[in-house]
């Protein structure tokens, strides 16, 4: 289209549309309309989503390139835009998701006055992106978009940041289009998988500790294909339960807060732990302690990551692999060199075992007066497809979803690794938008709910159909929980004084349902589930009830 005069904002849709941008979440102003006016004209074919923060619609965007494995798209204004919308980049970073975020900017004449609303988005976002330019000039506008793409998903997968002048989108000019960006990734070497064959050989008690972001469908069933070949135990790291099938009589637990003392305990027993994926972050190694040859000095790392940087950033392993997640799988089914050894199936099948017992309720005291969430959880099981769309946010509420849900499709688990509070609400409409036809069931909890609960509007303006699940224990549980155990009897700043959330909800036009006692329950979920819009349940649970396993008092 170099023959067309364009304004900078049609040149700049222009090239979304180029990179194959099918949806994209904003909160409009003034900083980028002429953007705003160009995705009019392509309504048809690109979705914008109007959000009711940034931080809802960065955090919309982030959970759009988890799903689609590509980048997810979000436009937002200068200054207090971009701060709301920091969380969600922050998150995109270290959960290793690709995302482009579009940020409006005082026009090239007035920088570095401190116009009104201008920030140097270098400066503020420099450590929570891969890269952040503004585009000074309109022909440059195809290259920085290319570029942006490009750098989103090469390597380990991450946000980039584009500032956009006003006069550069609404200034005109006779531009060439730029080219869409190619997904590379390294391939392993040959010499890298002999060497792994030849440790994997070696090794009695071996286990695959799957994370990371960017997997798809052929590298999940090739890793499964591998693991029971082998027989090798098969564990996720921290959020990342969807990458193996939960009912796999491989998949043995995942790895993170709240980990089963028995898995810990394995992991550690393990003298080969091979870690496809993940970074090997706090979250995954228990605080940087599990894999410390301290632990077990006869234990062997292999480490294969997409992003060479990560590899030795913090524990040397025997064998480091740079290289995709599907190119690595795929060499490793194809070259189908090693051999099984019989401990590995003994090894794994008693460490299935292991996880198995997870799934069963404890019996504990309960208050009559309130609903257990392993119950609530248990009935929603029976309820809905097992491929339903899980998405939380943060706080001790979600050991219960990850402990008694179980994950079996891919692409079905929404859920933060950053830790960041109020994803629950946000994920959900999402992926309700993505996949309409799947069922998509959001949690939160009381405090989470109500960092990004306008999002509920979004829900609605787009006829989204999600059942949202507010658990209220009436205080900031994780924090709680750090209090009791520091500052024993020293409760402060922790206690929460709450809405109703129905009545909340009903006001959004969702239908609600309150669930107080286990009995509730059953009805609760059919009604829900029955509407043909979205819905909300409260479930009021036990406050003493800290966590999967501990109570208060500690």
């Amino acid at each position: 289209m170099s023959n067309i005069d364009r304004d900078g904002g049609h040149i700049l849709v222009d090239q979304l549309l180029i990179q194959g941008v099918e949806m994209a979440f904003c909160v409009p102003g003034e900083s980028f309309l002429p953007a705003i006016n160009a995705l009019r004209d392509v309504k048809d074919r690109i979705q914008l989503v109007v959000c009711r923060q940034e931080g809802g619609a960065a955090y919309m965007a982030d959970a759009y390139g988890k799903l689609k494995r590509k980048p997810g798209v979000c436009f937002v204004t200068r200054g207090p835009g971009a701060s709301n919308a920091a969380i969600g980049i922050h998150t995109a970073f270290q959960d290793s998701t690709p995302l482009v975020l579009f940020v409006g900017q005082v026009g090239t004449n007035f920088i570095d006055r401190e116009a009104f609303q201008e920030v140097d988005f270098n400066r503020m976002f420099g450590g929570m992106a891969k890269w952040v330019a503004q585009i000074n000039t309109i022909d440059r506008i195809p290259e920085y978009v290319t570029r942006a793409f490009q750098i989103s998903v090469s390597g380990r997968p991450g946000p980039v940041i584009l500032a956009l002048p006003e006069n550069i989108l609404s200034d005109s000019g006779m531009v060439s289009d730029g080219a869409k960006y190619k997904k590379v990734k390294a391939s392993p070497s040959e010499s890298s998988l002999n060497d792994l064959a030849k440790v994997l050989t070696e090794s009695k008690k071996p286990i695959i500790l799957v994370g990371g972001s960017d997997w798809s469908d052929l590298a999940r069933s090739h890793i499964k294909l591998y693991a029971e070949r082998l027989g090798i135990p098969l564990v996720c790291s921290f959020r990342r339960q969807d990458l193996i099938d939960n009912n796999h009589p491989c998949y043995c637990g995942d790895v993170g807060i709240g980990i089963n003392p028995m898995l810990q305990k394995n992991l550690i027993a393990s003298d080969l732990i091979i870690a496809l994926g993940p970074r090997l972050g706090e979250m995954t190694t228990g605080g940087y302690e599990l894999f410390r040859q301290s632990k077990n000095p006869e234990q062997k790392l292999v480490h294969i990551h997409q992003g060479a940087e990560e590899l030795g950033s913090v524990f040397a392993a025997d064998l480091c692999i740079n290289a995709g997640m599907e190119e690595f799988t795929s060499a490793l089914v194809e070259k189908d060199i090693v051999q099984p050894v019989s401990s590995w199936a003994i090894w794994a099948k008693e460490m299935r075992s292991d996880y198995l017992d997870t799934l069963k309720l404890p019996k504990r005291e309960r208050d009559s007066n309130y609903a257990d969430l392993g119950v609530f959880i248990d009935r929603l099981k029976s309820k809905v497809p097992a491929n339903s769309i899980i998405t939380n946010g943060a706080g001790n509420y979600t050991g219960w979803v990850q402990r008694y849900w179980q994950y079996v499709g891919f692409g079905t688990q929404l859920a933060p690794t950053s830790g960041a509070m109020g994803y629950g609400v946000p994920s959900g409409v999402a992926a309700g938008l993505v996949y309409p036809d799947q069922q998509v069931i959001s949690f939160s909890g009381d405090g989470c709910f109500l960092m990004n609960g306008q999002e509920l509007a979004t829900a609605m303006q787009y006829n989204v159909k999600v059942l949202f699940v507010v658990v209220n224990n009436g205080m900031y549980g994780t924090i709680r929980l750090h209090q009791e155990k520091s500052y024993p009897g020293r409760v402060y700043g922790t206690e929460l004084s709450n809405p109703d959330f129905c009545m909340l909800a009903r006001s959004f036009g969702l239908h609600s349902e309150l669930v107080s006692v286990d009995s509730d329950i059953d009805g609760a979920l059919e009604r829900a589930l029955s509407v043909d819009s979205s819905s909300l349940i409260e479930i009021k649970v036990d406050p003493d009830n800290i966590t999967t396993r501990l109570s208060l008092p500690i």
